[in-house]
Order: C-alpha cells, then sequence, then structure tokens
C-alpha cells in the first residue's frame, strides 16, 4: 500500500474525491482501484506541523535577550512540533510505518513551501521509504488522475526542499540575532518594545519610510498654466502655453503677462501631429499582477486576494495560485477553445464572444515554454463553476481571471493621438492633446476606464488662423510623492523597489530581483501590519514612528538594501535549480549574523531619533477586558472581563447584579478557572487562599440552591 500526504485536510480531501473511499480518524482509506490495486491511505498535515526550535532549545543561556549572548548560531538546526497539531502527525507517522506500506506519495502544494512542509514530516516521522512526487497545478479530476498516472521522482523536486529548508534557516539566523539586538539597544534609548527585523520585512519597511521622509520632506511650491480658447474657422479646442516642453509657470507675474499678451490675439496652427497607438492584451496573471489588480479594483489586501485565491484552486476552479509566471505552455493552451467554450455559456461573459481569436495555441506573447518556470500563469480550468454559488469576493477574483484569458484572444486595443501646437501672435506657443478611440478590442471585456479626460481635438490644419476666443490662469501647487498602495507595494517589492505601474508589469524581466517571492511578499505586508510598523488607510500605507525608528536604527546597512535581498532570492532560486550550494550560502548568512549584531552596536551611539515620538513605542500590555468568559448563573447573559472583576454584560439594560471578583482572600483567580466554574459549576483546587494567619487551598463551587460562590475544601 501507499501513504499520501497531502498539505491541508480540504486539499487531501480533493485529491481523494475521485476514489471510492472509507473516512477515518484523521486520513482517508482509499479502496483498491484501478489506480491504486492495493488501496492506499490519504492523510495530510495542517500546514507546518514543524518549526526551527527557539534558541533556549539548543543552550539554556540563549533565552535571555543580552548583548553577550550574540550573535547565536547554532552547529545544526533543530524542529519542534507545533503542540496543536502533534495528534495529526501521530496519525501520520503511525501510518508511515506499518508495514504494509511500501511507498509515501509527497502531494504537498506543487511548490517549495509545500516541499518543505511534507519532507519534513517525513523526516521527523522517522521512515525510509521510496518516496513519489505528485506535482499538479489545478485540482480537478482530470488533472488529479492524470497527476497520479505521472508522478515523479522525489530526486526531481528535492532541490526546492534545500532551497526552502536554505531560506527558512536563513531567515531564522537574521531574524533572530537582528531582533535581539536592535531590541536591546532600542530599548537602552526608551523604547521598550519588540522590534522585529527580517531578511525580507525590513528592506521592505524602509522603501515605505523613504517615502515616508519623501513625503514629510516635500515643500510644495505654486505654479500657474495659462489656458487659452481658440476659435479656428468656428473650430474651438484649449490650448496650454508651452515653453521649452514645460506647461507651468512658476512666476505668477509672467503668467499675467502672458494673459495680457494673448487676449484677442490672432493665432496660426504651426504643427499638427497624430499617431495611432495599437495595445496589445495584457499578459495573463502571475500572482503578483492579480494581488495588484484585485487591490486596485476592490481594495482587496494582497493577503485576502490569495487567500481568496486559494479557495478558488481547492475547489479546482482555478490554477495553482502561487504561481510567477504569466505564460502558459502548448498542453495547457490547447485546452482553452473547451474553456471558453463553456464560459461563453454563462449569461456574464456571453456577450464577449465570438471572440476574434479561437486560439492562441501559436502566439508566444502567452504560449513559451522557456517563460514557465515551476508552473504556468493563473489561469480559468475546465471546471468552470455557476458563478452564483461563489461567495462575493469569489467571484469577484475569478472574474478576474477569467476575463483575462478572454482578453487574450480579442482584438488589440487601438487609439489615436492628436497634438496642434498653436502660436499666438507669432510669439507664445500653446501646445493641445486629444485622443480618441479608434477600436476598443479587449479593453471592452477588462472594462478599462480611462484615468485622464482627454478629448478628441477637432479636425484642425496646419496654416490654419483664428484667434483667441479666451484666456485665463490656473493657480496650483506641486504635490509631493503619492503613497503607496498595497498593491502597489507588491509591485514595488517584486522590483527590488524600482516602482512600475500595473500597466508596465508586463514589461518587467521575467527573472527580476525581487523582494521575497510570490508565496512570501503577502505575508510580509500582513507581519509589517502586525508588527505596528505600517498602517493602511483608505488602502494606502502610511510608517508609524515604531517603523520610523527602527530604519532609523538600521540606517544604510545591508539589512535595509532591496538590492542585496533581491541577490539573496537569486542565489535562493539557483539552489531550487541545483546550480548553487546551500552549505555555501549558509555558511555567508552566519557571517552576515555576526557582521550584523557588530554593526548594530557599534552604530548605537550615534542614533538620532530627532522628530519621532519615540516615548509613546512601548510594549502594549495583552488586556482580556471586554472578553466573555461565560453564561450568567442569574440571567443567562454574558459574563465578561471588567478589569477588576468579573461581571454580566446585562447590567446596563437589566441591572443584572451577577459578579465575581477578580481575587478572594489574597488569590488572583484566573480567567481559565472562572470559565470553568461557570460551564462546570467548580474551578480546579486553588491553593494558597489566606484567612488571618493561615492558609488553605480549596476549589470555588457555585451553589445552585444559594445563588452563590462557596469553597470546597481540599481533603
Amino acid at each position: 500500500m501507499k501513504v499520501i500526504i497531502a498539505e491541508k485536510p480540504d486539499q487531501g480531501m480533493t485529491l481523494a474525491s475521485i476514489f471510492r473511499t472509507k473516512k477515518r480518524d484523521g486520513y482517508i482509506e482509499i479502496l483498491p482501484n484501478e489506480l491504486f490495486p492495493k488501496g492506499a491511505y490519504m492523510t495530510w498535515a495542517v500546514g507546518h506541523l514543524f518549526e526551527l526550535a527557539s534558541p533556549e532549545k539548543y543552550e539554556a543561556s540563549w533565552k535571555r535577550w543580552t548583548l553577550d549572548t550574540l550573535p547565536i548560531i547554532p552547529n545544526r538546526f533543530q524542529y519542534e512540533i507545533d503542540r496543536k497539531k502533534a495528534k495529526q502527525f501521530q496519525t501520520i507517522k503511525q501510518l508511515l510505518h506499518k508495514p504494509e506500506v511500501t511507498e509515501i506519495i509527497h502531494a504537498g502544494d506543487a511548490g517549495r513551501e509545500g516541499e518543505l512542509i511534507i519532507r519534513n514530516i517525513i523526516y521527523m516521522s522517522g521512515v525510509k521509504k521510496p518516496i513519489k512526487r505528485l506535482w499538479i497545478s489545478s485540482l480537478t479530476p482530470k488533472a488529479i488522475e492524470q497527476g497520479f498516472r505521472q508522478l515523479l521522482d522525489e530526486k526531481q523536486t528535492r532541490p526546492l526542499y534545500e532551497e526552502a529548508y536554505a531560506r527558512t534557516c536563513a531567515d531564522w539566523l537574521v531574524g533572530m540575532n537582528a531582533s535581539r539586538v536592535y531590541t536591546i539597544l532600542l530599548k537602552q534609548k526608551g523604547m521598550n518594545d519588540v522590534f522585529s527585523v527580517g531578511r525580507v520585512q525590513t528592506p521592505t519597511l524602509a522603501l515605505i519610510v523613504r517615502r515616508e521622509k519623501e513625503i514629510e520632506q516635500f515643500q510644495s511650491k505654486p505654479f500657474w498654466e495659462v489656458i487659452a480658447t481658440f476659435d479656428v474657422n468656428g473650430k474651438q479646442y484649449e490650448g496650454k502655453w508651452w515653453h521649452e516642453n514645460e506647461t507651468r509657470i512658476h512666476d505668477q507675474q509672467l503668467a499675467e503677462k502672458v494673459i495680457a499678451f494673448c487676449r484677442k490675439k490672432q493665432v496660426e496652427v504651426d504643427e499638427v501631429t497624430y499617431e495611432q497607438k495599437t495595445f496589445l492584451p495584457p499578459l495573463l496573471f502571475n500572482l503578483s499582477t492579480l494581488q495588484a489588480t484585485a487591490n486596485k479594483r476592490f481594495k482587496y489586501s494582497p493577503q485576502k486576494t490569495l487567500d481568496i485565491l486559494q479557495k478558488l484552486y481547492q475547489k479546482g476552479y482555478v490554477s495553482y495560485p502561487r504561481s510567477d509566471s504569466q505564460y502558459v505552455t502548448k498542453g495547457e493552451a490547447e485546452t482553452f477553445p473547451y474553456i471558453l467554450k463553456q464560459l461563453e455559456q454563462k449569461e456574464e461573459y456571453a456577450s464577449y464572444f465570438p471572440l476574434v481569436h479561437e486560439s492562441i495555441l501559436h502566439n508566444k506573447r502567452y504560449v513559451n515554454e522557456k517563460k514557465v518556470t515551476d508552473h504556468y500563469a493563473i489561469i480559468p480550468t475546465e471546471q468552470v463553476p455557476d458563478l452564483m454559488k461563489l461567495s462575493r469576493d469569489e467571484r469577484n477574483i475569478y472574474d478576474l481571471v477569467v476575463r483575462r484569458l478572454i482578453a487574450a484572444h480579442c482584438a488589440e486595443a487601438v487609439v489615436g493621438y492628436t497634438s496642434i501646437v498653436t502660436v499666438v501672435d507669432g510669439r507664445a506657443r500653446f501646445i493641445s492633446k486629444g485622443k480618441e478611440q479608434i477600436q476598443a478590442g479587449w479593453r471592452t471585456v477588462m472594462m478599462v476606464k480611462e484615468e485622464d479626460d482627454v478629448q478628441p481635438l477637432p479636425n484642425i490644419k496646419k496654416g490654419e488662423k483664428g484667434t483667441v476666443y479666451d484666456v485665463y490662469g490656473k493657480e496650483g501647487k506641486t504635490q509631493p510623492p503619492k503613497r503607496y498602495t498595497e498593491g502597489e507595494l507588491i509591485t514595488l517589492m517584486k522590483t527590488a523597489g524600482k516602482f512600475l505601474d500595473d500597466e508596465q508589469l508586463e514589461k518587467v524581466l521575467a527573472k527580476t530581483e525581487g523582494l521575497g517571492t510570490e508565496a512570501t511578499r503577502a505575508s510580509i505586508i500582513t507581519t509589517l501590519k502586525q508588527r505596528q510598523y505600517i498602517e493602511i488607510k483608505n488602502n494606502q500605507v502610511y510608517a508609524t514612528d515604531k517603523g520610523k525608528a527602527l530604519i532609523e536604527a538600521v540606517g544604510p546597512h545591508l539589512l535595509a538594501s532591496p538590492e542585496m535581498t533581491a541577490k539573496w532570492e537569486q542565489r535562493l532560486s539557483e539552489i531550487g535549480e541545483a546550480k548553487a550550494s546551500a552549505a555555501v550560502f549558509m555558511e555567508q548568512v552566519k557571517k552576515l549574523a555576526g557582521k550584523i549584531v557588530t554593526d548594530a552596536v557599534q552604530m548605537a551611539n550615534h542614533w538620532s531619533f530627532e522628530g519621532l515620538d519615540t516615548a509613546s513605542i512601548q510594549r502594549k500590555k495583552k488586556t482580556t477586558i471586554g472578553k466573555t468568559i461565560g453564561s450568567c448563573k442569574f440571567c443567562g447573559g454574558s459574563v465578561v472581563d471588567k478589569g477588576t472583576f468579573y461581571g454580566c454584560a446585562n447590567y446596563a439594560k437589566t441591572k443584572c447584579s451577577f459578579t465575581i471578583s477578580k481575587t478572594m482572600l489574597g488569590k488572583s483567580i484566573s480567567q481559565a478557572n472562572i470559565k470553568k466554574l461557570l460551564t462546570e459549576g467548580k474551578t480546579n483546587v486553588i491553593k494558597g487562599f489566606k484567612k488571618g494567619e493561615s492558609t488553605f487551598n480549596a476549589a470555588l463551587i457555585w451553589d445552585e440552591k444559594e445563588q452563590r460562590l462557596s469553597f470546597l475544601f481540599e481533603k
């Protein structure tokens, strides 16, 4: 028999759904069939079952956060089980050790992280049995069956495990040492909080803080534009005063002189240029471009988009979500006509058919085997859902993916651009720009809205003459750089700080040196929020004083360098491609960990936090006030934590007087014990109650008859 290990329970159930099965505790028994003549066991992880051991597991002295113990560099990394997931590990371990089990099928997500999760479980279980790898990019019945028929040898994907393991250990080394040294040193400066520092999160934060400084230091300056309306043979159009390719005037008096000069003057059309531009349909989505688009369209955070996409993938409606490719192979392109035929039956998409291109099989813009990495672009599968049965969020994301595929089969968009230079009284030159849509093409499907209000210009020819119908000045102010949105931040990370607009993403080189990976960027942004380094307001990213203080302390160190982290990502990718040594890489990381500590200690005396509210950067004590503990014994309402006592939440409405003090006879009564009292009528035995000179141990019980608390003394 064989044991199949999936990454998550619902994924395991989907993989098993094409077979006849029996449900067991923690696994599914697959009954004998063509693919598994002796049957199989389908079990699953619950994400990561193991995590790298905490420092004190290596050396007891490493538990204390002191400069003397840094840098912390274990000789060999160890794993420890997540206690909440220990039961599932035991289930998997028992299955793997069964004598009748002769082979293991690794069915984690087809990527680095999935590779790490399942291999760690196999390694920690202590079994050494042959391993095969299920590698599929969608969870449709057809893809699952085909995947089981074409299992890979585990050696083919082992380099990805080595990359993921090196990444995990490197992040642990840098994060553990950097977080401790900066937390200790910043505490000496009065900031009593934990400062999490990471190989990817810190350079990302540095980019945000840099933009924040640009905004803070920006000095707005006034400018004026002179706008004239011309009447040329009964045709009117507007133009802006134009000198040395600039329309802004920074001297108000000059602007007023230009206005006065132009009034009622004769004009002549000096230049007329016209060109048509063709805009090709956008590339298919990878995760970053989909996250950026969903953020712009729906204000979804990158993490939310990934979570929704993961659900759609597990239901079999879209391909693998963490793809970094925007291309497909010929095999996928051959399925598009069938998928599109199904989409055509949907009311939401019927109006876009018939399509200009029935197939894009030979279009290298989309079909390029060389540019497909581990996975192809994110596309809808042949398993097309009833859209009304999807949640609103799922429908929104699925719709984006579908429209990209339809757009790829549409005509190009064509736009005409006109530029007119008009000269007033032989001296003052004005520029007029207009545009018109010649062919909407794919833009109809993508529902692209024009972000400017440029209108078509009338049919004007060079040499035509007329007059200035009206002229006026318009005052403006230079604006600071805009804050990033979360979607733009994903793009910023992908290009290692070289920010590109959404529309330009397709021009980015296929192998970009970015911060993090497709799979990790969303979680990095989430971490920055949780660490209170950034805040999101109206979809804009703000750096907090805590974030600014950390980057001020880190300064120009390698830790804040996007280029350096990008090179690390490149080296990690080379490990995943079996082109570089993980051992050599880790030796470099160990040296860096030591350098981080040394540099921070040396620079601490030169830190300046002028302008920052460092006094407010203090560790927040966990509060349980307002938390519901259980049901009220008097009225059945909710008992909540009210600070110094537990009381009924209905007091304001009904004056219910049920209360329990948090302290009795010198002992604090824990929330857990009160919860037990309210649900079971009795607490655990509490030791150390004091009455006079004596002490005693007792449990608290609720006397239903007397409707009050009593002691149940320990025998």
